[in-house]
């Protein structure tokens, strides 16, 4: 299962009610950020999320209202313990940004590993991956597409019929291979895992929507409520809520769930019947928001 919360749905500049842009991912016990304006260890802290289980952060851009809460944050989580390496990816520059950002946190207990990222690279991890896509926006700025893989179920016959030992089938069961087997010559075929796709500060683009087909859950912006507003998103380089839900109607998400929202729509909830006549059960994000998927049976 994957817990996923959006710590911040603000854009731009904070409000008392909003904190800026953040989402926290969850899963088998590694915690991943994507993004860190101002505030986001506190945001993160209110959704009741640990600081010190972060193993990778997402930077989609490096405007501030999504990298200035990291030297906080990156603080904060060495005074809680973490020792373990943490990555930070984001798109090209993103090793600058980070040192530049890191002058006060000098004296972490953990070393950071710096990856830029670029269209259609990825990060590989043992039971999940990140790829990043290229969005439209002021400046060069990512989109992230999670993908948790899960194994197929155990196959005792495919396991005799490779003449392994029954003593050997619950190792091969856990992926390590022993004794010259290994776990592909016991399991299944692979099932269906889980899917998430992040997009934000970004125009509507085809590849968002390439991205998120089929996804259990599709994270995007709606900086903006009325149809009305397309020009000024046009001019910012954001989308309207109108908008985002035309990139699900292409993807067919099973979740649409919106975010980073301009400081002057203050109550995105007041767009709840256009977004329901839009898209049929996608929700407007507010901060603190939690859902967690779990995988089909």
């Amino acid at each position: 299962m994957l817990d996923v919360t959006l710590c911040g749905t603000g854009g731009t500049t904070p409000r008392i009610d909003r904190h800026l842009s953040s989402a926290y991912l969850r899963f088998d016990g590694h915690g991943l950020l994507i993004d860190c304006g101002e505030g986001t260890q506190i945001a993160v802290k209110k959704a009741g999320m640990s600081l010190g289980k972060i193993g990778t952060i997402l930077l989609t851009h490096f405007h501030g209202d999504h990298v200035a809460g990291l030297p906080g944050l990156l603080l904060t989580m060495g005074n809680e313990g973490r020792k373990e390496k943490v990555t930070i990816a984001g798109p090209k520059g993103v090793a600058e940004i980070v040192k530049a950002l890191t002058v006060c946190a000098q004296e972490l207990p953990f070393s950071i590993e710096c990856v830029p990222m670029a269209d259609f690279d990825t990060l590989t991890y043992k039971d999940f991956s990140v790829t990043a896509f290229e969005v439209y926006h002021t400046c060069p700025c990512l989109g992230y597409d999670i993908r948790i893989s899960r194994a197929g179920r155990f196959d005792p016959d495919k396991a005799k019929a490779n003449g392994i030992p029954v003593k050997l089938w619950k190792t091969l069961q856990q992926g390590i291979p022993v004794d010259g087997f290994t776990p592909d010559m016991v399991m299944g075929e692979s099932r269906r895992g889980l899917h998430v796709t992040y997009a934000t500060d970004t125009r509507p683009t085809d590849m968002i929507a390439t991205m998120a087909t089929d996804a259990d859950l599709l994270i995007t912006e709606a900086m903006f409520g009325e149809e009305k507003k397309e020009n000024r998103a046009k001019e910012t380089c954001h989308m309207t809520l109108p908008e985002a839900c035309g990139i699900a109607k292409e993807a067919m998400p099973k979740r649409l769930w919106l975010t980073h929202y301009s400081p002057s729509m203050p109550e995105p909830e007041l767009y709840a019947e256009t977004l329901e006549k839009l898209w049929p059960g996608g929700k407007l994000g507010y901060d603190g928001m939690t859902e967690t998927l779990r995988f089909e049976e």
